[in-house]
């Protein structure tokens, strides 16, 4: 179901495995600088994914959602809008409660069908600025 901003902060406060796809090792990215927010802020336990990268900010970088093994609470995208379709199909593949689109991203099909799947969905947000917030 795609979350009212009222919705955000319970989807915050609950989640506590966050899969960043997209991470990027360059720090003037905005990708890299929500991972290095939520690592020192957060208790989320965070998984970067990202199929060209092996480390980033010290962490293991994963080449798919698939690879990761654990239960993804919130599947965090900075990927360019016509990749993030093919996100939200591995997402529900791996059973993640919710997919995240960043700031400035809003795909309407990945609304229907990931509202459709039971995923909860957020989009043209940044999950930084939600999670000072709180």
């Amino acid at each position: 179901m795609h979350l009212a901003p009222t919705e955000i902060p319970h989807l915050l406060r609950t989640a506590k495995t966050v899969a960043i796809v997209g991470i990027s090792d360059k720090a003037e990215r905005a990708s890299h600088g929500v991972a290095q927010y939520l690592l020192e802020n957060s208790d989320y336990e965070l998984f970067f994914v990202n199929p060209l990268l092996d480390e980033v900010l010290g962490q293991k970088v994963y080449k798919s959602l698939k690879d990761i093994g654990v239960h993804i609470d919130i599947v965090d995208v900075f990927r360019k809008p016509e990749d993030c379709l093919a996100v939200l199909v591995e997402s529900i593949e791996i059973g993640a409660s919710a997919i995240w689109l960043q700031l400035g991203i809003s795909v309407p099909e990945v609304a229907t069908q990931g509202s459709e799947a039971g995923l909860s969905v957020v989009m043209d947000r940044c999950i930084k600025i939600d999670y000072a917030a709180l």
